[in-house]
């Protein structure tokens, strides 16, 4: 496999699948991650089939670690080679702070944080063997900043932002750089999942910018940070969130 590769984990949908059809445009062959949702991962990569592009759907859960490992272990199998991984995977089933039990808290940390860590571990591996200048590129939130229903959301995703801070210097000899991005209100399912339509206007007429995220502008940051003219950018996490926080 002469080209580069991106793993993009829940590149099924939103906006995991518009960052799969960003790499793939951008020349990499890419492997679609799923858990459940496999037709919908093997049209993203049909999509990318059909524009010339190189493309596998790959199954890996990633609140369970030997599922990442076997996942990024068929990566390699099928392709030889892993030059960028999008940690993009991430659930958010909003709880009231005094109604959270431990099987609310359990699966937002395994998959938002736990899978991130291990997911990398598996990659860098790979990208270490074969000598590659990788990117990893994990998915945080402006969420950090706390929010209502959101305790054990915020705390996977600060805990993205720290874990990526010491990832970038641990990885920064074998030349990966690890950068995280963080995502504001975008336009896709999870926001509906918490608010009406009707709030989601409000909320979107509200911003600095005047609107939500689209999922494609959000790849776009993704992409950059994978790419070389980031190559001296490594430890950062790059908000877009259309002026709403500002840290």
């Amino acid at each position: 496999m002469s080209s580069k590769v991106a793993l993009v984990t829940g590149a099924q949908r939103g906006i995991g699948r518009a960052i799969a059809l960003k790499a793939g445009a951008l020349g990499y062959a890419v492997a679609v991650n799923y858990v459940e949702e496999r037709e919908e991962a093997e049209a993203v990569a049909d999509a990318i089939r059909s524009a010339g592009g190189t493309a596998m759907a790959v199954r890996g859960d990633l609140g369970d670690v030997a599922s990442i490992e076997g996942m990024v272990a068929a990566v390699d199998s099928a392709w030889g080679r892993i030059d960028a991984l999008v940690n993009n995977a991430g659930i958010f089933p909003r709880v009231p702070l005094l109604k959270m039990r431990e099987s609310d808290w359990d699966p937002v940390l395994d998959i938002n944080l736990k899978g991130s860590c291990f997911a990398t571990i598996a990659a860098a591996k790979v990208m270490i063997r074969q000598g590659i200048a990788g990117s990893v590129v994990n998915m945080a939130s402006s969420a950090i900043r706390g929010g209502p229903r959101a305790v054990h959301y915020a705390a996977s995703k600060g805990g993205i932002v720290a874990m990526t801070r010491g990832m970038a210097v641990e990885l920064a000899p074998h030349r990966i750089r690890v950068n995280a991005v963080a995502p504001g209100l975008t336009n896709t399912l999870q926001p509906r999942q918490g608010m009406s339509e009707d709030e989601v206007r409000e909320r979107s007429a509200a911003l600095p910018l005047g609107r939500m995220a689209e999922p494609e502008e959000i790849a776009d940051a993704v992409a950059f940070l994978m790419g070389g003219a980031a190559s001296m950018i490594t430890g950062q996490t790059l908000h877009v969130n259309s002026g709403d926080y500002r840290p």
